[in-house]
This record gives structure tokens, C-alpha cells and sequence, in this order.
């Protein structure tokens, strides 16, 4: 099915939507579910891995027909109308598809997850750029650091100002 482009939302929130939930294991039924996907490896350094883009083409292909995250009934197609938001689930914080209107879903794709959400493993994230990181922590770091005061010599601490 062809969406004309102003009926799209920016894909990048569903392609996140899908780097999150494959980090869990969760997998992408394609082809009305016939084939399941769950790519092996999603992150590398400073982006997502190959075999993660590459399923992100053939889902943006055509070519997959109807495919769904395992645990929900919304295709991918579906959500990138503009009539759904990725947002985050009140009970997990992982990314969820609610509509902007109507009833949410009944669950979150983490319902059939033992033990999740589990605060004492790492969370699933986003690409990050290692460089950019460093230079945003380096800022805060600036940011923070107390006013320079090796401009203040002795003999101003010793006169109070008047």
C-alpha cells in the first residue's frame, strides 16, 4: 500500500519505535505474519547496524506487505499516519503507538515480557554518536563549573567593597 507523503509522519520515531523493541527480543511479523524478523544486532557505534537498516528497507519497501510488532495489532503502515503518536508507556518508558484519537491499545508490547521493565539492566537506547556525547557532556561540565576567580587578587579580598 503507497501513502502519499502528507499523510506520512516522520518515519524515524517507528524506526526507533522498532530499534527499542528488537533490543527485547520482540519480534516483526511480516507478510500478514507469515515470516517473523528480529535482527541479531541493532546498535553499533554511532548508528544502527546494517542488517537493523536493512530491515527497516524492506519494511519501507512494499515489499513486506502488512507487518506488526509482535504484541500488537497496528501495522507499521498504520502508524506512520499521522493519526498515531510514539510515545512513551506509562508503565515501562519504552516507546508505544497510541492513537490520537479513540482508545489505546489494551497493553503495552511488554506485557508478554517476564520480567520487564527490570531497572538492572540497561535499558534499550537510541544510535549515539560517542564525539557528540563527549562535547555535550563537556558543555554541561562548563556550564556547572564554578565562576572563575583567579582574577580576584589578595588585596581585593582584603578590601571589602564599598
Amino acid at each position: 500500500m503507497q501513502l502519499d507523503e502528507a499523510q506520512l509522519t516522520t518515519p524515524d520515531p517507528i524506526k526507533t519505535y522498532l530499534a527499542h523493541w528488537f533490543q527485547l527480543g520482540k519480534k516483526l511479523y511480516i507478510k500478514s505474519g507469515q515470516v517473523q524478523l528480529c535482527p541479531s544486532l541493532i546498535l553499533v557505534p554511532g548508528g544502527y547496524s546494517q542488517e537493523f537498516e536493512a530491515c527497516w528497507a524492506y519494511v519501507n519497501s512494499g515489499q513486506a506487505g502488512d507487518c506488526y510488532l509482535e504484541g500488537t495489532q497496528e501495522t507499521i503502515a498504520q502508524l506512520q499516519q499521522q493519526q498515531w503518536d510514539i510515545t512513551p508507556c506509562a508503565r515501562c518508558s519504552m516507546p508505544i503507538a497510541l492513537p490520537q484519537n479513540g482508545l489505546p491499545p489494551a497493553s503495552c508490547p511488554c506485557a508478554g515480557l517476564e520480567n520487564w521493565p527490570n531497572l538492572e539492566l540497561p535499558s534499550p537506547h537510541s544510535p549515539t554518536n560517542n564525539q557528540t556525547e563527549l562535547r555535550n557532556l563537556q558543555l554541561r561540565l562548563e556550564d556547572a563549573a564554578p565562576p572563575d576567580h583567579s582574577r580576584i587578587t589578595p588585596q581585593k579580598l582584603a578590601s571589602p567593597e564599598k
